[in-house]
């Protein structure tokens, strides 16, 4: 055997001549010796066959490498990709495009947004604007009587009546700011005031549903809000509504706007809730919502602390109401006109019929988007968007609270019998629900505008119905002949009778005092045969003694004293019929009548 290991010959040659000896026997004691060297044997040693050459692998190492293209291998093993070419470079490159829907509160969206909003608006003013009548008996009343408050605190000048103590809001708030912008503008200015407080109200109405919901809530809210009845006339009226209603649109817009803030920061919305129901007894029905309102907002993001909310709003703004009522002295109005109203003789059935034929259409909106905000708290156009939602409890009484206001004024007056301003107090409880209708407008149109048929159908009825009722609404009689009739028969030393007197004390005050005119509602006198009367016995005693130099009547709003005045007329040699004017309004064709002293 050789010294030198021994090696295998696959894939290595031919074995070398001391292998060959040694395998073959030959004795090979030079084994390496050159020809004709000493002890040298030629022996001829045959040539092998040279094996073919082939690669071979360890056996783990051929594992391994088959595990990695075996696909029914236990142990697949990751085979790395080549890496992929670079690409070439663009010749241009296109700008990254933002998400787009009316879900996603981007820059474009809010000022497409303010710019429906503008259209809303600029339909809202128009279908104010379009009524046209002389004044209104309340409209003459608050704007006189601001004149005469304002005399009152600039020259301590006394006033004719305590206005405060039947009027439904603080006499020197609203009427006072009210006569000075008539003292400039007139009856038109205080009106186009009364539109800027609605606009106003529509405004903030949008900006707390988009905050509250989102963009499309929003236009929607603001959309069937403008064109109610309430929203149109109250647009035209020379009343504190409007600015009662602004001043609580503000005072939910400033709950919702700082639902993230501390806790304190919600006293913002105090001084206008207290403000709305100094201006407008009648608010204080809805300032219960609105502390459950700032509860219900700060809930999402601060739990059971959101109740300190609501005790600082309510703590807050019965602290300034408080203040108020120690700073004005006694106001007998909010009791003779609110809290201890007389009753009345109206039916139940008579005012929810009237109410649903005012609101009707968007309370329905409004529950239907309760019931789906309660069930879905979005309706995710770009489902890749993702946002939290607010839990169900909080979306149920969210929407319970909003839409469940709408009904405050109509079971208010029902509980009260009478329908005295409930076409006006309908619009103060539409405008907390509009939000809820907003959402149920847009959840009825459905992502990517679905069925846009269904939202227009709903805006063109709410709008119709809102026309034609605010026409209605808008129709009284038409006072300018009877005024040009009056002027030449009123001085300050006489004695006047009108029903609706307030028209012609605003109208004939440069020639005539607030005193000078009785009304025909109330009225205690003291006949010449010595006994006292009350009532329509009153009127017609009076009448029959000459007590009144000019007497204005239609009959239209107190029957029972038009009956006891033509009593005391018949036979009455004291006055002759001065005139005869024909007015038409919705109730029918009557006729103003003016007798004269002779």
């Amino acid at each position: 055997m050789s010294d030198r290991p021994h090696q295998t010959s696959w894939g290595r040659g031919t074995p070398d001549e001391a292998e060959y000896h040694e395998v073959y026997g030959y004795e090979a004691q030079n084994a390496y010796a050159y020809p004709g060297a000493p002890g040298y044997v030629n022996v001829h040693i045959p040539q092998q066959p040279q094996a073919p050459y082939y690669e071979t692998y360890d056996p783990y190492e051929f594992d391994e490498a088959y595990q990695q293209y075996d696909p029914y291998s236990q142990y697949p093993q990751q085979v790395p990709e080549p890496e992929p070419e670079p690409e070439p470079e663009p010749g241009y490159t296109l700008p990254a495009v933002p998400e787009s829907a009316w879900s996603v509160d981007s820059r474009r969206s809010k000022l497409l947004g303010r710019g429906v909003l503008l259209c809303v608006l600029l339909v809202q003013a128009g279908l104010s604007l379009r009524l046209r009548r002389t004044a209104f008996q309340d409209e003459a009343l608050y704007i006189a009587s601001g004149h005469y408050e304002l005399d009152n605190l600039l020259h301590g000048t006394r006033l004719p009546v305590d206005f405060a103590s039947y009027f439904s809001g603080h006499p020197k708030l609203y009427p006072v700011l009210a006569a000075l912008v008539d003292d400039r503008f007139g009856l038109t200015g205080v009106r186009l005031l009364s539109l800027l407080f609605m606009l106003g109200a529509t405004g903030l109405l949008y900006s707390f549903t988009r905050r509250l919901f989102n963009l499309r809530a929003a236009l929607g809210a603001a959309a069937l809000f403008s064109v109610v009845q309430a929203t149109s006339v109250l647009g035209n009226l020379a009343t504190y509504d409007a600015m009662a209603v602004f001043l609580l649109a503000l005072s939910a817009w400033l709950v919702v706007r700082t639902d993230r803030m501390n806790a304190a920061a919600v006293l913002l919305a105090a001084p206008p809730a207290a403000l709305a129901f100094g201006v407008k007894y009648a608010s204080g029905l809805y300032l219960p919502t609105l502390v459950l309102l700032a509860v219900l907002t700060a809930h999402r993001h601060r739990g059971v602390r959101a109740l300190v909310r609501g005790v600082v709003l309510g703590l807050g703004t019965g602290a300034l109401l408080a203040a108020g009522y120690l700073l004005s002295g006694p106001l007998g109005g909010i009791s003779s006109t609110t809290t201890d109203r007389a009753h009345g003789t109206d039916t139940a059935s008579t005012m929810l019929r009237h109410s649903a034929e005012w609101g009707g259409l968007v309370f329905l909106a409004a529950l239907a988007g309760t019931v789906a905000y309660a069930l879905r708290g979005r309706m995710g156009e770009m489902p890749w968007i993702a946002g939290e939602t607010s839990g169900r409890w909080r979306r149920t009484g969210l929407g319970v609270v909003l839409t469940g206001t709408a009904l405050l004024a109509p079971a208010y007056q029902i509980h009260l019998q009478t329908e005295i301003s409930l076409y006006k107090h309908v619009g103060f409880g539409l405008l907390f629900a509009a939000p809820l209708a907003g959402l149920g407008l847009a959840r009825l149109i459905g992502p990517h505008f679905r069925h846009p048929q269904l939202g227009i159908m709903l805006y063109v009825l709410t709008l119709v119905f809102g026309m034609v009722q605010a026409q209605q609404a808008y129709s009284w009689p038409d006072s300018t002949r009877v005024i040009a009739t009056l002027r030449p028969l009123v001085d300050h030393e006489g004695t006047y009778l009108a029903e609706e007197q307030e028209v012609p004390g605003y109208y004939l005050r440069d020639r005539t005092d607030w005193g000078q005119w009785q009304n025909t509602y109330v009225m205690d006198y003291q006949a010449k045969d010595g006994r006292r009367y009350s009532g329509p016995d009153a009127f017609e005693h009076a009448v029959r003694d000459g007590k009144f130099d000019v007497i204005v009547l239609h009959g239209m709003v107190t029957p029972d004293t038009y009956e006891a005045v033509a009593k005391g007329l018949k036979g009455n040699s004291r006055y002759r019929l001065a005139a005869v004017i024909p007015f038409s309004t919705p109730g029918g064709a009557k006729a103003y009548r003016i007798w004269v002293k002779q």
